[in-house]
This record gives structure tokens, sequence and C-alpha cells, in this order.
């Protein structure tokens, strides 16, 4: 077990999948994070603080994702799990698409290998897997835990990754709306089988759309178009088709993020963002936030808290 009174501090970005054509294979680590110190404590003991986005609706008791991540890690390792003592500043928006559920567990097993250091250690191999086995598929949590661009996939039972850098020339802005969706709903509107031309239409598209976003930016706009999903997910949120088509027509590379409803936009550069939100706001009944974010190339990081205070007490003086 933990050694009581351990604690670590973890941050995670927000992720989005898919990026269109990428369907449960594409994922991109962006730069809005979830920060929390988490404590070991005597067995059975679970104090939770949560402020930040959506802070009331996040559950104070073992439910919580986070707690049952930590578990589960401390469970695979043959290790008793330890009392936490969780304060997490939330910054990832909930059940908007962008990767809030995959923030949370790959914080879990963050906080997880940043108590066991010592006595086991947790390498990205071992992250990925305990990550996966609690999230149920890796293309969200692959990039929250190893940034910019990571390519999931499955191999002999087991999650892999490939983690690429993107062109410094794109510049992402998500649009996010006031209501959410949840992913199974989203799911639940998808065909079990695709035709042929569609399956070779995505096919060239997810493979443009590497050379797109790690070589040449000008080419996003083909490279996002899609034929397997989210034309099906249009009944579950019109809203957000709506808006991704009106961005499409003016030349942006718009898609669904992740489950939705939040669109991504995989400008060509910064001014593109910013013609992008007008047009959003042309368009649209003013119900959409624009957040300008950058490609989060570090992913997700774990350091004892008492680094974080002591650099935090610098800043101060």
């Amino acid at each position: 077990m933990a050694a009581a009174g351990r604690s670590v501090h973890v941050r995670v970005p927000a992720t989005s999948a898919n990026l269109g054509p990428g369907f449960d294979t594409l994922g991109l680590a962006l730069s809005v994070y979830d920060e929390l110190d988490v404590t070991a404590l005597a067995p059975g003991e679970l104090e939770i603080e949560v402020t930040g986005t959506g802070a009331d609706d996040i559950p104070r008791d073992d439910s919580h994702l986070i707690v049952r991540t930590i578990r589960h890690c401390f469970d695979a390792v043959g290790r008793t799990a330890p009392g936490l003592r969780i304060v997490a500043r939330i910054g990832i928006p909930h059940g908007k698409g962008m990767g809030s559920s995959g923030a949370a567990v790959a914080a879990g097993v963050l906080a997880a290998k940043g108590l066991l250091e010592g006595d086991v250690d947790l390498d990205d191999t071992a992250l990925l897997r305990l990550a996966t086995e609690v999230e149920g598929h890796p293309d969200n949590v692959a990039p929250a835990l190893f940034g910019g661009l990571t390519i999931a996939w499955t191999e002999n039972g087991a999650p892999r990754h490939k983690k690429l850098l993107v062109h410094r020339g794109v510049a992402p802005v998500v649009f996010v709306p006031d209501r959410t969706m949840s992913t199974s709903a989203a799911r639940s509107v998808l065909e079990a089988e695709v035709s042929r031309e569609d399956a070779v239409f995505n096919v060239s598209r997810s493979a443009l759309l590497i050379a797109a976003l790690t070589q040449s930016p000008d080419l996003l706009l083909s490279a996002t178009e899609d034929k397997l999903h989210q034309e099906r997910r249009a009944q579950a949120m019109p809203e957000t088709f709506a808006l991704v088509s009106a961005l499409r027509e003016r030349g942006f590379p718009a898609v669904v993020s992740g489950a939705g409803p939040t669109v991504l936009v995989l400008a060509d550069g910064p001014g593109r963002r910013l013609e992008a939100a007008a047009v959003v706001a042309e368009v649209s009944d003013g119900s959409w936030q624009a957040l300008m974010l950058a490609v989060d190339f570090l992913g997700g990081t774990v350091r004892p808290a008492a680094d974080v205070r002591l650099e935090a007490d610098r800043d101060v003086a």
C-alpha cells in the first residue's frame, strides 16, 4: 500500500477523438486541463474536493471515476489501495466531446503511478493498458496520457499507440455549446455495417489526415471528410451537424469533436480561427463558446505535490 501522506500532483489535457475520418482511432490533445492533488490516506478514508467546470455534477463518493481508476490500478498490480484525498480543479467541460472521461481515467492511472513509485513501475505500455481497461477504448486516453496526435489500435488484444508531432501551422479552435451529449447516445445511432465505398473513402481520408496534420495543413479540408459516423449522428445533434456543414461550406475543416456536441476546427493558422469564430457568430444563435486552443504536446504529467507547491511559492516570491 502507498505510504499514508504521500501526495502527487497530476495534470491532464482535454482531447478530441475521431477528427473526422479517424473513427475510434485518432485523437488530439488540446490545451485545456484538469489538475488534481491526490494524497494517500489510511485505508477506507475518502475525501474529495472539486472546483471548476461542472463541479456540482461530479460525485464525491466511491463512484468517482478517478477513485475507481486508482483502485483498479492497485488491484491490477496486486497492491492494496490506500484511502484517498483528491482535490481537483476541472477545466475540461463534461459531456461535450472533449474527452472528460478519458482525462479522468488518465489522471487516475497517473496518480496511481505516482503513489506506487518506488514499489511498482508503471511504464507507458502499462498506463495505456490500465486506462483502456477502465475506459473501454484507447482513442481518448492515449492523447490524454501522451499528448500530441495519437494513433490508437489493438494488437493481440492489447492497446497500442503511436504519437506524432503536429505541424506548427495547425491552430485548433473548439466551439462548445451549452448542451451535452452522452457517448452512448451518440454511438447508438451508428449502423453496424458500412458499404465498401464508404470504408475505402474513410481509409483514404484517414491516411491523408495524418499527412495534413503533420506536414501539409493546406490539405485539412479534404482530409477531414467523413462518411462513417458524422452524418449518421446528425439526428442526435442537428445543431452540431448544421454548424459543421456551415463551416465546411465556407472552407473551414470542421468536424464533430469526439461524440459531440462540440465542434472542432483545425484551422491552418491563428487568423483563420478568428474567421471561423466570425462565421459561427453569423450563422448560429450565439450559444457556442469559442475556445482558441493549442495542441498539447506533453500529455499527462505526475509529480510530487511538494515540488509543485515549492514552484508556486517561488513564483509568488
